[in-house]
């Protein structure tokens, strides 16, 4: 059975309900879901309540699935970037709210907190705050298109714009992450000494992309 006849199989069994099939696809394609959601929302457990809206929102629309084409990659990240969209929404009210409320009592101080997760957070951080910095539709296609590996045509079929659109908007966040890394964010220049130009910080954040999925 060649790889499409596989996925087209797959798209078939979701579509018809098969749970045993939408098992295979979280198993395929939960890490993915995940990832894409952190590097959007900077913030783990935003990430992991994306990704759970991700698989429901999923199984609740599963006839919606083309009955013919290749990986449904492209459509659970396309899922996932409205989740984690929604949950920066959610977090920005939330800290509004708290903004307006009373100074809250101190709490223990964790004196125990590994390096390795102050060093996660710290690079988190650091890849998110540039992140911010670019336009949500640019930063989007970015985290599909270099940290996702997905091509232009289904990165377009995950946001649902035209492939020209992905196109302008990965060749804009490309030239705005080379203006940051020649100088002008300098906590990005620190985490990433010697990126310059758009191909080195396009790899640049690949590689701490790839990071993240090891934690």
């Amino acid at each position: 059975m060649s790889h499409t006849e596989s996925a087209e199989s797959l798209r078939a069994r979701i579509r018809a309900g098969d749970r045993a099939a939408f098992a295979d696809l979280y198993d395929q394609n939960a890490r993915a879901v995940y990832n894409h959601a952190l590097r959007l929302t900077g913030n783990w457990s935003e990430a992991e309540e994306a990704m759970s809206e991700t698989f429901l929102a999923a199984w609740r629309t599963r006839e919606s699935v083309e009955p013919e084409g290749g990986s449904l990659k492209p459509w659970l990240l396309g899922i996932a970037t409205h989740k984690a969209h929604n949950a920066n929404r959610g977090l920005r009210r939330r800290l509004a709210f708290l903004a307006r409320s009373p100074e809250p009592r101190p709490v223990e101080d964790f004196a125990d907190e590994t390096d390795g997760r102050i060093d996660d957070a710290r690079r988190l951080a650091v890849v998110h705050d540039a992140l911010r910095q670019l336009r949500r539709q640019d930063r989007e296609v970015l985290a599909l298109c270099v940290a996702s590996g997905l091509d232009y045509q289904q990165a377009a079929e995950a946001l649902g714009v035209p492939v020209g659109t992905v196109r302008s908007r990965l060749s804009r966040a490309r030239a705005r992450l080379a203006r940051l890394s020649s100088g002008q964010h300098r906590g990005l220049k620190a985490e990433l000494p010697g990126a310059r130009g758009e191909m080195e910080s396009e790899a640049a954040f690949a590689a701490l992309f790839l990071q993240e999925e090891t934690r």
